[in-house]
């Protein structure tokens, strides 16, 4: 692996969005907000594309350590814009695909746009980001609003905070791969029961539900976010965190354990030849580990990768 010092790391703000407001401090802790508050922070496809081309570019920045995402003014999003021309969903009404056809060629077109959920895109990138993502629930979340957050590694949620898997009042599905994120998170009565339901509940119901973290007041959530933020990713290895979070996902939902120990054997194998040499000697010397590793420049310990 390549070794940077921290200056090399710095992060740069991306710039160019309409929908999305970034800004990092000095700790790589990037702030997503949601921007679009006159619409209540409403998905629509431009968000959709400026969300992918975040998680899928930008916050690959080695100078960003990890992610906290939340909505400008008192929503975080109140679900999909469903004010648009045409389907709103973006796809294409001309189609109609089998599975077998689709399951083979989703990723070409006219599959790759016309068909394929635009708030899945989001969740699969968010899911391949190897650092932390957290979600501050201001406000509103229902709908994709609450499905973008599920692929998401913690949820902290408002006093004020409305969440809602609204889909079967609007008569479609559950999107943005929450039926493989839902149950995984609440357990799968739980998840049915929300769906089911299609209720709009409190950040209190989504703690017991086992959905949030913690609940805030509305002006503690996104410094209590940014803190949990940098507990996670202050004075810790890049590389081992990025390992770790791909293991554990993946891991998960192996058919044997067996597969987890060969991953975290060449995971094991590759840090301690790297970041965990530092991580050693720091321990051994009393002094804080500096690490130089990078979550752009992971060992595979996936076959196939």
């Amino acid at each position: 692996m390549n070794q940077h010092s921290p200056a090399e790391q710095a992060a740069r703000e991306p710039e160019g969005y309409e929908t999305l407001s970034v800004s990092v401090d000095g700790d790589g802790i990037a702030l997503l907000t949601l921007d679009r508050p006159d619409a209540l922070n409403a998905f629509d496809l431009t968000m959709a594309r400026e969300l992918l081309r975040f998680f899928t570019v930008d916050a690959h920045d080695d100078g960003i350590r990890a992610v906290v995402v939340t909505g400008a003014g008192r929503a975080f999003c109140a679900g999909m814009d469903l004010s648009g021309e045409g389907n709103v969903f973006g796809l294409d009404e001309s189609l109609r695909p089998t599975p077998e056809e689709f399951y083979a060629h989703f990723d070409e077109p006219p599959y790759e746009d016309g068909i394929r959920d635009t708030g899945g895109k989001v969740t699969l990138a968010i899911h391949a980001l190897p650092k932390p993502v957290i979600a501050a629930i201001n406000g509103a979340a229902v709908g994709i609003g609450v499905t973008m957050t599920l692929a998401m590694d913690a949820r902290l949620a408002s006093t004020k905070a409305r969440i809602g898997f609204v889909f079967g009042r609007l008569g479609v599905v559950p999107e943005a791969t929450s039926t493989w994120f839902l149950p995984r998170l609440v357990g799968l009565a739980q998840a049915l029961d929300w769906v089911y339901s299609a209720d709009i509940f409190d950040g209190a119901e989504a703690l017991r539900g086992g959905l949030v973290r913690s609940v805030h007041e509305p002006d503690d959530l996104v410094e209590a976010a940014l803190d949990l933020a940098r507990s996670w990713v202050v004075g810790r290895s890049p590389v081992a965190l990025a390992l770790a979070r791909q293991m554990l996902r993946r891991n998960s939902a192996a058919s044997h354990p067996l597969d987890a120990h060969l991953s975290d054997s060449l995971a094991m194998f590759y840090t301690s030849i790297g970041d965990g040499k530092e991580g050693v000697a720091a321990f051994l010397e009393k002094r804080p580990a500096q690490f130089e590793g990078r979550a752009s420049d992971l060992p595979r310990i996936y076959p196939g990768e």
